[in-house]
């Protein structure tokens, strides 16, 4: 990589670390380009360069903090030694993810409240920027695992985000309706639910 790629890149790397601060901490809403622009240091028209608007930056930030937490997620499901069903496979990663979190309530503050469907599709779709994990792989990796009589993987993968993300979201940041620990066994039960639907079908 020449100086000029690594100065650029350093001058992208500013604007997402601190639109990620700004926005865990006054909000989406609350903070304008030229807010990021000034404290990263750089001219507001140095942003665009990088991002059409504060929104594309926000979805890649969801995107990028998703990233990180499913690398480390799916990284401990390397490491384990013992044989694991595809359900097991699933409640694992998802387990790691909210362990994750449960330590961080500013990043589930910002992905909670930011993170859809679109995002996620997106996500897939796109090139992986810097040390980000490949979401297409990881698509391609966990339906390549999924039972091959499998329907409609895709809603599937859809119902079990928006499950997870929504009923965990208060539970981690205000304990209800009960804490985190307790909630756990009745989301992996759901999750359980959804995946053997989409393998039995409707009927």
């Amino acid at each position: 990589m020449g100086k000029l790629d690594i100065n650029k890149k350093a001058k992208e790397d500013s604007l997402l670390a601190t639109a990620y601060r700004l926005f865990t901490t006054k909000g989406v809403s609350k903070t304008s380009v030229s807010d990021i622009a000034e404290s990263a240091g750089v001219a507001k028209g140095t942003f665009y360069l990088y991002f059409k608007d504060k929104y594309d930056l926000k979805n890649r930030l969801v995107a990028h903090q998703s990233s990180k937490l499913f690398k480390s997620a799916l990284e401990a499901l390397r490491a384990e030694e013992r044989e694991m069903s595809f359900n097991e496979k699933m409640i694992y990663v998802i387990d790691n993810i909210l362990t994750q979190l449960e330590g961080n309530h500013a990043m589930v503050a910002f992905i909670a409240k930011n993170l859809s469907w679109g995002v996620f599709k997106h996500a897939i779709s796109s090139a992986p920027h810097g040390d980000d994990v490949d979401f297409r792989e990881i698509y391609d990796a966990i339906l390549a695992d999924a039972p091959s009589d499998i329907e409609e993987p895709e809603i599937m993968l859809f119902m079990i985000v928006e499950l997870v993300s929504s009923t965990c979201h208060s539970a981690i940041l205000y304990s209800e309706p009960v804490s985190l620990e307790k909630l756990k066994p009745y989301v992996y039960r759901s999750v359980n639910d959804i995946i053997e639907r989409h393998t039995k079908g409707l009927k």
